[in-house]
């Protein structure tokens, strides 16, 4: 599905390229249809920026999409089919590779918006480094990780919603008109 239709269910997947905008986009939804935002980065992390097992991280996100209602944003393909399972509605971020580069640099120079993982100090030369390393992945991956997306949406989530927004524009438009399915 390929439209701006804001009908979601209870259980939203924001999904995208690494400065595609989800957890910008995650807030904005939040703030519309009260669903509360589980920002996957907040939770990956252990203290001292320390990387889970993956055995740890699966079971994290096990305990994360227990609840009934949630919008989580990331961009974990290796964990995607996780959140499949209990998601019903999945929005792609399909912004333009360029735009997330740029968003990723940018990024590297301004103090985070949100939270930060528990116990990870901030600073601008960690996030100079980690940002600005994502323009070269976003290089790298832009044609491979959003047709992985797809197709992992394609196989294990069958039974999902799925709205495709491919500029600010359209996203913008997709939370003015958001409204929860109370059957979702």
């Amino acid at each position: 599905m390929n439209d701006a239709s804001g009908t979601i269910g209870r259980r939203v997947l924001v999904i995208g390229m690494a400065g595609s905008g989800k957890s910008t986009f995650s807030r904005a939804l939040s703030a519309k249809t009260g669903l509360p935002v589980i920002h996957l980065d907040v939770h990956y992390w252990k203290p001292g920026w320390v990387k889970p097992s993956e055995e740890e991280w699966r079971d994290k996100q096990g305990n994360l999409v227990a609840g009934d209602a949630w919008i989580i944003d990331g961009n974990d393909q290796d964990t995607l089919d996780l959140r499949l399972e209990r998601a019903d509605t999945v929005i792609l971020l399909d912004t333009p590779w360029w735009t997330c580069a740029g968003r990723a640099f940018m990024r590297g120079l301004r103090k985070p918006v949100g939270d930060m993982p528990e116990g990870c100090e901030d600073s601008l030369r960690r996030r100079l480094f980690d940002e600005w390393r994502l323009v070269g992945v976003v290089w790298r991956v832009r044609h491979s990780e959003p047709e992985g997306d797809r197709a992992i949406v394609s196989e294990h989530g069958q039974h999902v919603a799925l709205h495709v927004l491919g500029s600010k524009r359209a996203a913008d438009d997709f939370v003015s008109t958001a409204d929860v399915d109370s059957l979702g």
